[in-house]
């Protein structure tokens, strides 16, 4: 036993694996040292993540020079088993790739509302294998959370569409559809909703628009009209007024609860506007 310990390839293996220990110490100790100073959580997370990458990075460097040490057969064995483990392990190897693309163009970070592969979510951790999501909708409506933690493959960001609601420009354009009936003063209730829209608090205002300019230098977008406009069709049971408006992506819900209220307070008064729904009749054929 003595003997083998005492061989080369057992003293790299010990050595690798007490750079690994420290490795883990000092990256406890620097995020220890980090939680009691930082206390801005976004900026805790992140430095966190930053030391472990700096210090995984570091040790996977010393490891490397414990192992090249070992001459031309050990630099062979290394590379005949990356091959086969780039073969085998395919996908850990692309959501690796997909991690440092992240970490270059910056597509999400911690903190934006994205939607990946048909699943959307709030980021709450990347790491080096797939991106954790605090997923929003599903069985839930108007993109509230559903509790439940989602990890999708950073490899999903080479085959899959990546939906970012907050980077860059945070708004999103949102639709209300009410229904009148076909006797109701169409032309009140929209003008109603209109001037709810408006007046509620839907600063479009510089701000909007100096992001809206900063995007268009980087990518081709351009926004002609920015305040709410209600547009009209008629459907089978009444007319039909759409309100089309920008909100906050985190607060379409709570915008669309403030509209409403608003828009049934003045329907209340206006004794010449009435919402409309699906009726039914039911004809009950008489005994012969």
């Amino acid at each position: 036993m003595l003997e083998y310990l005492k061989s080369p390839i057992a003293q790299r293996a010990i050595y690798s694996l007490l750079t690994v220990i420290a490795a883990y110490v000092i990256s406890a100790l620097i995020n220890r040292f980090i939680n009691r100073q930082i206390r801005d959580l976004k900026r805790r997370y992140t430095a966190r993540k930053t030391v472990v990458y700096i210090v995984s990075f570091l040790a996977l460097v010393v490891i490397i020079s414990i192992w090249a040490r070992g001459g031309r057969s050990v630099a062979t064995l290394f590379g005949v088993a990356g091959a086969g483990l780039t073969l085998a392990l395919h996908q850990p190897v692309t959501s690796i790739a997909g991690w440092l693309l992240l970490l270059i163009r910056r597509t999400y970070e911690s903190g934006d509302r994205v939607e990946i592969g048909g699943v959307k979510g709030d980021v709450v951790d990347i790491r080096l294998f797939y991106t954790t999501l605090l997923e929003i909708g599903n069985w839930v409506d108007a993109d509230q959370s559903t509790g439940r933690l989602v990890h999708c493959p950073n490899a999903k960001i080479f085959t899959e569409p990546i939906y970012n609601y907050t980077r860059g420009f945070e708004y999103v354009w949102h639709e209300i559809k009410i229904t009148v009936t076909f006797e109701s003063d169409w032309k009140r209730a929209k003008q109603i909703i209109q001037q709810v829209a408006e007046r509620k608090s839907f600063d479009i205002g510089d701000a909007v628009r100096s992001r809206i300019k900063r995007m268009s230098k980087k990518y081709l977008i351009h926004y002609g009209k920015l305040t709410p406009i209600v547009w009209t069709n008629i459907v089978d049971f009444g007319v039909e007024l759409t309100l089309r408006y920008l909100s906050d992506a985190r607060k379409r819900r709570s915008t669309q609860d403030e509209i409403c209220q608003a828009v049934l307070d003045r329907f209340d008064k206006e004794p010449n506007v009435e919402l409309a729904y699906p009726t039914y009749r039911i004809f009950k054929r008489g005994e012969s």
